[in-house]
């Protein structure tokens, strides 16, 4: 006993250790130190020299009128100018400091440069366009915006199977992987080592010895918590090569608030799967964090699958210099040979940037919500809404659209549940009808309407999602996959508890409070 209280207690020493000089420590501490420097530099400033003083009172009056007439989210706006003006030397100096980081606009240019090189193999099929005219003029007039302004084409005849759980999907990619015999590109936001991950790994590995190009990316928060430092030098060790987008540096700058947030895999050009789901343990109901994960995923195979190509290669070579030989990494005529012959609608993936001032992933979701003629059913882990997003929902609700909204009962973030939850009466009282998942968190993105229409992607309700992070989705229009997600959604439904105005009421009144202050910063979240 006393020995295993003595390795007990060493364990315990040596994660305290950890917790205490580990990298995550460091990273948030350097942070802090130099938000406290700066805020000890503004009281100086503000307490000691008047005219100075003045001086940033009549600055911070500029800067107000700045993002007024800037072309941004009327609610991201009004989450600036109330620190601005109820700290004017500290607000002020903070917002233009965030704002002329070289880091974001060269990250810009540099993806300007990249979708000019991606734009010849992403031009739409006019014949496509021709044929879904004479079945539906909205739909069409969404494909125009999103090739105009997303850049992203519509396509006919791919075949689109929906997973309703991570469960399902994980069997699906392990399948696909080991056919693999050119190229695997992967692009995910959260990689943990575990059984998911470590399976996929194996094969990655032995892809990789067999002479098939590996190609991985995961976001550069996994590096605080889930993953080492220098994780991508090992994975190259085997063979696999790995990036870490935008490592997080205990350094304040803004552009570590634009996050790659994608799910994307693709496998030699003709098979795609994206969706919520990342690669960790709870995504697949292996290791329990939030009760039961529901979560949802799709797989793409056809020419659809070259927008999902491009949109990796852009995010890869954001960081290169040297020339991408797209031309290598398209499908060949072999390639469909062995491919589902099922074949049905129209398929669209896109992805949207926080860099290029157009919100497409708001804007395909309004134009769902804006074209419905019976229902639009929402599956979302988070609800942080702006202003047009809440008209939009509101709006569908009272012209007799059934616009119901599935969100998790059990939490990950208690922040975002209160924020949530501070929606729910306005959006009750026009007729919106919101339920809870009582198994534990939802984390799917997913909207279908009227048995025609669905939308299976990263994107959440969320100002990260719809303004600052990097997203993927796709929009399905009369495919298989569309009924597939309605009854996943119906079955789901049938787990879940609705609220009522009721259940609103008695929602204690601290908590009330908080959510509307957190309103006034949510998009700063």
């Amino acid at each position: 006993m006393k020995q295993d209280a003595g390795q007990f207690g060493k364990k315990a020493k040596g994660k305290l250790l950890r917790l205490i000089f580990g990298r995550t420590t460091v990273v948030m501490v350097s942070l802090l130190i130099q938000i406290a420097v700066l805020l000890w530099a503004f009281q100086w400033l503000s307490d000691n020299v008047f005219y100075v003083y003045g001086g940033f009172t009549v600055l911070s009056a500029a800067v107000v009128v700045y993002i007024l007439n800037k072309n941004q989210n009327p609610t991201y706006q009004m989450s600036w100018i109330i620190p601005v003006l109820v700290f004017p030397v500290f607000g002020a100096l903070f917002y233009i400091f965030l704002e002329v980081q070289p880091g974001t606009r060269k990250i810009a240019r540099r993806l300007v440069i990249l979708q000019n090189e991606t734009a010849p193999y992403l031009k739409q099929d006019p014949q496509v366009m021709d044929q879904l005219k004479m079945k539906s003029r909205g739909v069409t007039r969404l494909a125009t915006y999103m090739k105009d302004y997303g850049g992203y084409p519509i396509y006919e005849n791919n075949h689109a199977e929906y997973y309703p759980l991570g469960d399902d999907m994980f069997p699906a990619m392990i399948e696909e992987l080991r056919k693999a015999k050119r190229y695997i590109f992967a692009e995910f936001f959260i990689v943990e080592r575990g059984e998911m991950w470590n399976s996929i790994l194996e094969i990655l590995k032995e892809k990789a010895a067999e002479g098939v190009e590996v190609r991985f990316m995961y976001d550069g928060t996994c590096s605080l918590t889930l993953l080492p430092y220098g994780y991508p030098k090992q994975l190259e060790q085997a063979g696999i090569q790995c990036k870490e987008f935008s490592p997080v540096k205990p350094v304040l700058s803004s552009y570590q608030n634009n996050r790659d947030h994608r799910k994307i895999l693709v496998i030699d050009g003709h098979t795609a799967f994206t969706g919520g789901i990342n690669l960790a343990d709870e995504y697949i109901n292996r290791k329990v964090r939030f009760g039961h994960w529901k979560d949802t995923g799709l797989m793409i195979r056809g020419k659809a699958v070259q927008s999902f190509l491009m949109m990796f290669l852009e995010m890869w070579n954001v960081s290169e210099s040297r020339p991408e030989a797209y031309d290598q990494y398209l499908p060949r005529p072999d390639d469909w040979k062995t491919q589902d012959p099922e074949t049905d609608g129209y398929v669209m993936p896109y992805g949207d940037s926080p860099l290029d001032h157009e919100t497409v992933g708001q804007h395909v979701y309004m134009d769902i919500l804006n074209e419905s003629r019976y229902y639009v059913h929402i599956m979302t882990p988070y609800l942080i809404l702006d202003s047009d997003m809440m008209t939009a929902l509101t709006f569908a609700a009272k012209r007799g659209i059934e616009t119901i909204i599935i969100m998790p009962h059990i939490p990950d973030k208690m922040y975002a549940y209160i924020l949530a939850r501070s929606y729910y009466a306005d959006l009750i009282r026009a007729g919106v009808r919101i339920f809870e998942y009582t198994p534990g968190f939802v984390h799917a993105k997913v909207f279908t309407s009227d048995y025609e229409k669905a939308v299976v992607g990263t994107i959440n309700l969320d100002y990260r999602s719809l303004h600052l992070h990097f997203e993927c989705a796709t929009f399905l229009y009369r495919s298989h996959a569309v009924c597939q997600a309605e009854t996943d959604f119906q079955r789901t439904l049938k787990k879940c508890q609705e609220i009522t105005m009721e259940d609103c009421d008695r929602y204690p009144f601290h908590w009330k409070l908080a959510g509307k202050v957190l309103r006034l910063f949510a998009p700063l979240f």
